[in-house]
């Protein structure tokens, strides 16, 4: 068997900083087909097996079956301890001690890389001599490639991969390995802009959101002077002054969320990054913050719809994080919610009634628990009012969106038509304005559509 196919088992074996690698299934595969050569009695059709399972892994993890891409891939979005130095310190400040052990980890994994298919395939021949049909069987398995460059990164990580692809050993690439870390962070915060918190088996995880709504700022329309407030606020959460907690409050479909999601898209390139907590997992907000304290990302913790019913208690959590605790809230994290209430919990007639009644106790606790639910909206440091708009704003919305799409069709039309869909549907907001013209675009398409079969039909008649 080949001294190459020897070290690469043995470079596996060896890695010290970047050991989670032999936690990943593809890695996983590809070590237990390198063991599966050096067993003392040699199983021919347990090779065959593990090739195709370690080959089938691979290519469903990365479209373009090459191994030196995906381990370079991994590289850029792993956690290790280096690059989590990286993220807080410059390469000549991390202690001699993390480099060195990512210097001889960066030579193994480049070990690991190198070895082809062919080559593999090559040892397990020398080991089925005595089996024609295997020696048959052999050559025909594919080959993953072991020289293209990736081709599934974009930007800084694509322009990082190149320079990996084209060194002469990848040890010399970690200069830049490292000012990567440190602009763009390490592990899924590197790899995601989006994140949902979960509980998996009871236990909270953050989930990487692969695909966020794409929806830009530029796509919203109205509404600019609250936005503005969004944009400064979440702008100097980057530059690292003190942000506030922000409330955005209004009738529904007025763009809320929308607003939320279109700044991740804005800024994510600054380092924003945005976790969505569900209400029902409010009291897991002390872990998420926790799990992105020590980050180098601004992260702002997303809160869609909130609200409280009168016995709910998940709101102490969100509480106690809003008005500061022991742990506080650390400098790279703000809250957003939006809601359609504005203060958030709902009040009883019984306790406004409690108010009036002869008993000062009685007076006492309504008062109290009045004046408790309405401070938890309070506690945001930002309330931004998102009202229904009248049907002059609803009419610029709809025109507005109208010439984003570039759809022909009169004003006076557009106009009446807008109406009429307002009174069919949900009313005014940016929300029915954007299904009308939905619904427009379609109607328009289809009627151009219609129009080209007739004259197609009479051409060849």
């Amino acid at each position: 068997m080949g001294s190459k196919v020897i070290s690469a088992r043995i470079a596996l074996d060896s890695l010290t900083v970047l050991r989670s690698y032999l936690d990943d299934p593809v890695v996983a595969k590809y070590q237990r087909l390198l063991q599966s050569l050096r067993t003392a009695s040699f199983d021919g059709y347990a090779w065959l097996n593990n090739y195709a399972d370690f080959y089938y892994t691979l290519l469903q993890a990365n479209e373009i079956p090459s191994l030196k891409d995906y381990l370079l891939e991994k590289l850029l979005f792993c956690d290790s301890v280096f690059a989590k130095a990286c993220e807080k310190q410059a390469l000549a400040d991390i202690p001699p001690g993390i480099t060195a052990a990512m210097v001889h980890d960066l030579n193994r994994l480049e070990q690991v890389a190198l070895i082809t298919a062919a080559e593999l395939k090559a040892a397990a021949l020398e080991r089925t001599a005595n089996s024609s049909y295997l020696a048959a069987m052999l050559p025909e398995l594919p080959e993953w490639d072991s020289t293209s460059p990736a081709a599934s990164s974009h930007g800084a990580a694509q322009a990082l991969l190149q320079k990996f692809a084209a060194a002469e050993r990848w040890v010399d690439c970690l200069p830049e390995l490292a000012l990567f870390y440190q602009q763009h962070g390490s592990g899924n915060f590197a790899l995601y802009t989006g994140f949902r918190w979960e509980r998996v088996g009871g236990v909270g995880r953050l989930q990487g959101i692969r695909a966020v709504d794409p929806i830009a700022l530029r796509d919203l329309i109205g509404y600019e002077e609250e936005r503005q407030q969004v944009i400064e606020n979440t702008l100097m959460l980057l530059q690292g002054y003190p942000a506030n907690n922000i409330l955005l409050y209004g009738d529904r479909g007025t763009g809320k969320s929308s607003t939320v999601k279109a700044i991740l898209n804005e800024f994510s390139q600054q380092g924003l990054r945005m976790i969505e907590l569900p209400q029902t997992l409010l009291e897991d907000l002390p872990l998420v913050i926790r799990e992105i304290k020590d980050r180098q990302q601004k992260f702002i913790i997303f809160v869609d719809d909130l609200s409280f019913a009168d016995n709910e208690e998940r709101y102490t959590a969100l509480k106690a994080v809003l008005e500061g605790g022991l742990e506080s809230r650390p400098q790279n994290v703000v809250i957003y919610a939006t809601s359609n209430r504005r203060h958030l919990i709902k009040e009883r007639f019984s306790e406004r009634a409690g108010l009036q009644s002869d008993d000062v106790q009685d007076q006492v606790r309504a008062g109290d628990t009045i004046q408790e639910k309405l401070s938890l909206a309070d506690r945001f440091g930002i309330t931004i009012t998102f009202l229904a708009p009248n049907q002059q704003n609803y009419l610029e919305i709809v025109a507005g969106l109208a010439r984003q799409r570039q759809l022909q069709i009169e004003p006076a039309v557009l106009r009446q038509e807008a109406l009429r869909w307002e009174r069919w549907q949900n009313g005014r907001s940016p929300r029915t304005a954007r299904q009308f013209i939905d619904w427009l675009e379609g109607q328009l398409a289809q009627n151009i559509s219609g129009e080209n079969d007739k004259k197609s039909r009479n051409s060849v008649s």
